[in-house]
């Protein structure tokens, strides 16, 4: 028999006790929260000067940058304006509004086969907000991990923690309360588990709980929030592959 953690009991209870109050919670807070679009932009390039660096940045809304008003203000934008200065970055986005682990793992195995350094993912609130077992969810990042080492052959996936549900201003209470508490299971998954598999990281930007990097929906980070969010990332990325050590490998050194 599958053994039950204290933290999916923790879940089978709270559900037990809450559910009907969650679901209609949730049913309201899809219809009357505004669907923000995915923002203007491209989608891929190449740009800048240096050592190469090839990205990805694959996922759900946040990782299409919805809350910003164009794609220089998400994520991508942000992470291709700093990495760029330093490096001959070539990059794409792959990342669709609603998307979960499966969505994302279906839809990026229908590409081409391609070679990428660096995979940045941002998945998990619609497995949370979904339903999704922790379990399973994890059993689903690692199919995820699993496919695009086979077909993208990454030298480092960059995992993307769970942003503080808890905080979100769309959400009533108890349902922020009960989502937050899922969402840092989530990540207390995804930290157990990234060590013991090589190429894997898991990237934590500290979100400040204020309006400023929350989007006018109360749910999507805003241009401040993916301007951290990139800080992070590049820090990340900068730490595995040293500009001088890549500058050393380029000249054969």
């Amino acid at each position: 028999m599958p053994v039950v953690t204290a933290a999916g009991m923790r879940h089978l209870l709270a559900t037990a006790a809450l559910g009907p109050l969650l679901l209609v919670q949730g049913r309201h807070v899809r219809a009357v929260t505004p669907r923000l679009p995915e923002p203007p932009g491209p989608r891929s390039g190449r740009v800048g000067e240096g050592p190469p660096l090839r990205l990805l940045v694959a996922g759900d809304s946040a990782a299409a940058g919805v809350g910003a008003a164009s794609q220089d203000e998400a994520l991508c934008g942000r992470l291709v304006a700093q990495l760029s200065g330093r490096r001959s970055l070539e990059w794409r986005l792959e990342a669709r509004t609603g998307h979960t682990t499966a969505d994302a793992h279906r839809h990026l195995a229908d590409l081409p086969e391609d070679r990428f350094d660096v995979v940045v993912l941002s998945l998990g609130v619609n497995d949370v907000t979904g339903g999704v077992g922790r379990s399973r969810w994890m059993v689903r990042q690692a199919a995820l991990a699993d496919m695009l080492q086979a077909r993208f052959a990454p030298r480092a996936v960059l995992f993307t923690a769970l942003p503080p549900m808890h905080l979100f201003p769309a959400l009533p209470q108890p349902l922020r309360w009960y989502l937050g508490a899922r969402a840092r299971d989530f990540n207390a998954a995804l930290a157990d588990w990234l060590p013991r598999n090589p190429g894997c990281h898991l990237s934590a930007p500290e979100f400040q709980p204020d309006s400023e990097h929350i989007a006018s929906d109360g749910f999507h980070p805003g241009p401040a929030a993916y301007s951290v969010w990139a800080t992070r990332v590049v820090r990340d990325i900068d730490r595995l592959f040293p500009l001088q050590a890549t500058r050393e490998q380029e000249f054969g050194r």
